[in-house]
């Protein structure tokens, strides 16, 4: 009898507090689904009729940790905001003669109900929906697959642990905080943090500190290697400064804007600043956390969009011609048997090479002082002074560039692919060469713009001059290698056809050498929509995730300031105050701190932009306008679905405030 009374009374205590326990449930069960769905989509049979699987599989793993991560982190916070809220309750059971102990069972009767409700319901949605996300998925990255259908072990244990887990967790955080609360602190648990907030200078100055440096990071940061061991540095400084600046610094302003007197006493500005003086110390926390959600839906999105969207232009960026032929240290007698090769496969597929280009190079990974080279050693050096330096001869590059430029001994022509180099010479060692042209351009393999470290391209006389500079950072005079060769053409023949004639000089060039590669757009394409597909995703389903959690702390937020500004709004209008007026404060003092983590959101990555597209260069996205133009559209379209919830969370928040006054 006693157990149908604690479960009595656990439905009825989610039944009262339904409006914060349904949005609850409801992302509970969104969650859920949502990481069955990539556990399932990471090991799903199907993803390994992909040609590049194991990539989408490490990709998608990603995913299911973020979400996993993600989950524990959201839901132990939400949990956190409903304990609050109903300390009141519990404090009040207590003084009704309910021991704590039997306080803690109802709660683990609910906690039940919640978790089971939430996996059954989680589980069998996720189910019905993981055919059409891989559908979705592969209709993304062009793969045609048959119908089927499964359900993974493997993705329902992890769902049922992780998500029991974080249930766990959450009760004995709950129970805690009833045992170590008195009666009265319970009773006055919502009510906590009523006296004003102190000024605490120590930590908006932290704050204002942590963006400083987060923010110089990312506009000082110049290549992509850099980018990549910077970028997460950053953000973690920004979120620490973000959440610094909301508890401390937005309470050290309204305090400063309080002691403007000229300013302060005006009824708008009086109640405005008063009221958001409270109301940043209690919901501090609760904006940091929007902020910073909705920074990570607009860089997720118009990241992953624009690579998805520009995927022709990185397939060109990465591929220059439809086909590229690369062979490393080779003779001129192997040259000679590669360009009898490709002549022989082309007759053979009934195609001509066009727009070709051709160049013998040779390469080297160095440590950059200036405008000083020097062997990288082996050990003990900065990856910020590495530099990627490739020299060919002055007859391919004219060849090449359909010039006649003549160069002189100790002569070159200079071209920064990524980085820059001051200086009019250039010096290897002992040897020097003057810089007599920089290039602005320069037709080259695509593989070097994808580059992660500064990379320059030297055109020198000779290539007796090119093997001097080796013996120079090399020092290996006795083992001289030789020259690579590239080759890149396009053809006119179909998709089939490419793909055919790259299959077949593969083939041959194996007899010649084993330091080859032969590539090109067609043979690669699947692969590169299989992985900006992918990414593209995993952007959307970690977006819907992010948003998810933006809309129920913006709701929450919401029903606490609600609560909080109902005695506030009585108080108002018994000193005098109309009714309307009342209203029109409150609503500008609940916009302008609605739409601050909005304002927040678009500082971040308005600084984070350059960064951010070091990064893409990483994945031979150089087009820099198509990803200026999918983040303005993603902001747009995020601001405007942030204005939508506002809509509808406002509603909630003036039917909490007028309840009692009305």
């Amino acid at each position: 009898m006693r157990k149908f009374f604690y479960a009595r009374l656990a439905i009825m205590n989610i039944r009262k507090n339904s409006k914060t326990y349904v949005p609850y449930l409801f992302t509970y069960i969104g969650t859920v689904m949502m990481f069955y769905n990539m556990s399932f989509l990471a090991v799903a049979k199907d993803i390994g009729s992909l040609s590049d699987s194991q990539s989408l599989r490490q990709l998608l793993f990603f995913g299911e940790v973020v979400i996993a991560i993600f989950s524990v982190i959201f839901l132990i916070y939400t949990n956190s905001f409903l304990i609050k809220r109903r300390k009141k309750e519990f404090g009040l059971f207590n003084i009704l003669g309910m021991e704590k102990k039997h306080i803690a069972r109802v709660m683990t009767v609910e906690t039940l109900m919640i978790a089971l409700i939430s996996l059954l319901v989680g589980l069998l949605a996720g189910i019905l929906l993981s055919k059409l996300m891989i559908l979705l998925l592969f209709k993304i990255i062009s793969f045609h697959v048959s119908f089927g259908f499964e359900i993974p072990f493997f993705a329902v244990i992890s769902t049922v642990l992780l998500f029991t887990g974080i249930s766990i967790l959450n009760l004995l955080y709950n129970i805690f905080q009833v045992y170590r609360s008195k009666p009265i602190q319970l009773l006055k648990g919502g009510n906590v943090g009523e006296r004003e907030p102190k000024t605490k200078w120590i930590l908006a100055s932290v704050g204002l500190l942590s963006l400083g440096f987060g923010y110089y990071i990312a506009l000082t940061t110049e290549t992509p290697l850099a980018a990549l061991n910077r970028f997460f540095l950053a953000v973690l400084l920004v979120i620490i400064g973000t959440y610094a600046l909301f508890t401390a610094g937005s309470v050290a302003v309204l305090k400063m804007l309080r002691r403007n007197k000229r300013f302060y006493y005006k009824a708008n500005h009086f109640i405005s600043v008063s009221g958001m003086i409270y109301r940043m110390k209690q919901n501090a926390v609760g904006l940091a956390n929007i902020a910073i959600l909705s920074t990570m839906v607009i860089v997720t999105l118009s990241t992953t969009i624009s690579l998805y969207v520009g995927i022709e232009d990185v397939l060109r960026t990465r591929y220059p011609r439809d086909v590229m032929v690369d062979a490393a240290n080779v003779s001129e007698e192997e040259i000679h048997k590669i360009d009898a090769v490709i002549e022989k496969e082309l007759a053979a597929s009934k195609m001509s090479p066009q727009n070709g280009f051709r160049y013998r190079s040779m390469e080297f990974v160095t440590i950059q002082n200036g405008n000083h080279f020097t062997a990288a050693p082996k050990n003990d050096f900065s990856l910020s002074q590495m530099a990627f330096l490739l020299l060919i001869p002055l007859e391919d590059y004219n060849r090449m560039e359909k010039r006649s430029v003549s160069l002189a001994s100790g002569e070159a022509l200079f071209y920064p692919l990524l980085g820059n180099m001051e200086g009019d010479t250039i010096s290897f060692n002992d040897f020097q060469l003057s810089i007599k042209e920089r290039l602005s351009s320069l037709n080259t393999r695509g593989d070097l713009t994808d580059m992660p470290i500064n990379s320059y391209l030297v055109v020198v006389d000779h290539v007796d001059t090119i093997l001097r500079i080796n013996r120079s950072l090399e020092g290996n005079e006795g083992t001289m290698k030789h020259l690579s060769y590239h080759y890149g053409f396009d053809v006119d023949g179909d998709r089939e056809q490419k793909i055919n004639l790259i299959n077949s000089l593969r083939s041959e060039m194996k007899k010649i050498t084993e330091n080859y590669n032969v590539e090109g757009i067609e043979s690669s394409r699947d692969s590169f929509f299989t992985l900006h597909g992918g990414l593209f995703f995993l952007g959307i389903f970690l977006g819907l995730l992010f948003i998810m959690a933006t809309v129920l702390i913006i709701y929450y937020k919401q029903i606490a300031e609600g609560y909080e500004d109902r005695e506030r709004f009585e108080i108002m209008q018994k000193v005098g105050m109309s009714r309307a007026e009342v209203k029109r404060a409150i609503r500008a003092q609940v916009l302008a701190v609605f739409f601050l983590p909005l304002v927040t959101a678009v500082i971040h990555l308005a600084f984070a932009f350059k960064v951010i597209t070091k990064l893409l260069n990483l994945f031979n996205l150089t087009n820099i306008p198509l990803f200026a133009f999918c983040t303005a559209i993603t902001i747009l379209v995020f601001a405007g679905f942030y204005v939508f919830v506002y809509i509808l969370t406002a509603r909630t928040y003036y039917k909490i405030v007028s309840s009692v006054s009305g």
